[in-house]
């Protein structure tokens, strides 16, 4: 009897088995070495085999890409084409020479023609979630695009119907609150979305504004902002504690300057007004008082616009997706207050409904 055959472990098959991701090399190093190749060319990695497209689309690559300080942020932002009323998706590198926003295809039919939808990402995913259209009710509709393996799928539905509520994501999970369309549902509530259950949990709080208008995370805190419709002119806020798990109506000073679109770069609140003119306000936690940062051209970008932040720089995206750099560090210099500009070269009108980054 042979026993040197009947001595092999199944795990000893599984080593003899597996292939170097690059020939000689152990599988530390070649992550090491692939890691580090730019994420414009990710695609391309991905061609090369099996186990180099399964690396690149996995979060061991994610992370450590993160880890060492290697990651990319692409920004991706959902639009409506006015024309046709219909939705789509595109995408910008913005450390690309020549910058160019892309079309993302594959979006879910199902959602081409509603309003009221909100656009989040967690990790290497983007979701859009709920809204409504004239001939359909809300929607408790979710539907994910994972970014690095290009696919779109339909994620665990929410716990209510929405449209038109606040959204944000934070710690990992994604929070959908208010809105309409809850039919019998608490207008106070709001789901929470556990992206590793791939599942919601639903709560109350009778704190939450209604008619919210716009959100945001600061100091690890959510803040929602309800509608200027009184008269005269009202502002309600309130903000949610992940710690208490409870929602608070707070005053409504930091609400009196947030007139649009709005971003946090190094704790530093930057606010977009295209109510006069398009211009740039920032928070001073201090005196709690917004002040003029600088003004920007009314032809670029187009209103409205909507804004995300990358680092120290900030992409103020508006209609037709033309695009404007403020580098933060030189936006008090008149002539280096535009870094960059990028406009599509295609013809498009389409309105952007919101803008998130992606880093990988």
């Amino acid at each position: 009897m042979d026993t040197s055959a009947s001595s092999i472990s199944p795990n000893d098959e599984l080593e003899s088995s597996h292939l170097p991701l690059i020939n000689g090399l152990p599988d530390h190093i070649a992550l090491f070495c692939l890691a580090r190749v730019p994420r414009k060319y990710h695609t391309v990695l991905k061609c090369v085999s099996r186990s180099w497209r399964d690396l690149v689309c996995s979060e061991e690559w994610r992370e450590y890409r993160q880890k060492n300080n290697l990651s990319e942020s692409w920004i991706y932002a959902l639009c409506r084409d006015k024309g046709t009323d219909q939705v789509s998706c595109y995408v910008l590198d913005p450390s690309f020479s020549r910058q160019k926003w892309k079309s993302i295809p594959g979006l879910p039919s199902r959602c081409l023609k509603r309003k009221g939808m909100a656009f989040e990402a967690i990790a290497e995913k983007l979701y859009i979630l709920g809204g409504c259209s004239w001939s359909e009710d809300a929607t408790d509709e979710v539907y994910c695009y994972n970014v690095a393996m290009n696919t779109w799928s339909e994620a665990a539905s929410m716990s209510s119907a929405r449209c038109y509520f606040g959204c944000e994501s934070m710690d990992g999970k994604i929070y959908a609150i208010g809105g309409y369309g809850l039919g019998t549902s608490d207008p106070h509530s709001w789901d929470t979305y556990n992206s590793s259950t791939n599942s919601w949990e639903s709560r109350s709080d009778p704190n939450i504004i209604l008619d919210i208008e716009d959100s945001m995370v600061m100091d690890g805190k959510i803040y929602i902002r309800s509608r200027t419709s009184t008269i005269p002119p009202h502002v309600y806020m309130a903000v949610y504690n992940p710690l208490s798990n409870k929602w608070k109506q707070i005053d409504a000073d930091l609400a009196s300057g947030w007139r649009g679109p709005i971003v946090a770069v190094d704790d530093t609140l930057y606010v977009l007004d295209q109510s006069l003119g398009t211009k740039l306000m920032t928070w001073n936690k201090n005196s709690r008082e917004w002040g003029l940062t600088c003004r920007l051209s009314p032809l670029l970008p187009r209103p409205p616009c909507q804004m995300v932040a990358i680092g120290r720089k900030i992409f103020i995206i508006g209609k037709g997706l033309s695009t404007v750099v403020l580098d933060i560090d030189n936006v008090g210099n008149a002539d280096g207050m535009i870094a960059s500009t990028s406009i599509p070269v295609f013809s498009s009108d389409d309105d952007v409904i919101s803008c998130k980054c992606v880093s990988i």
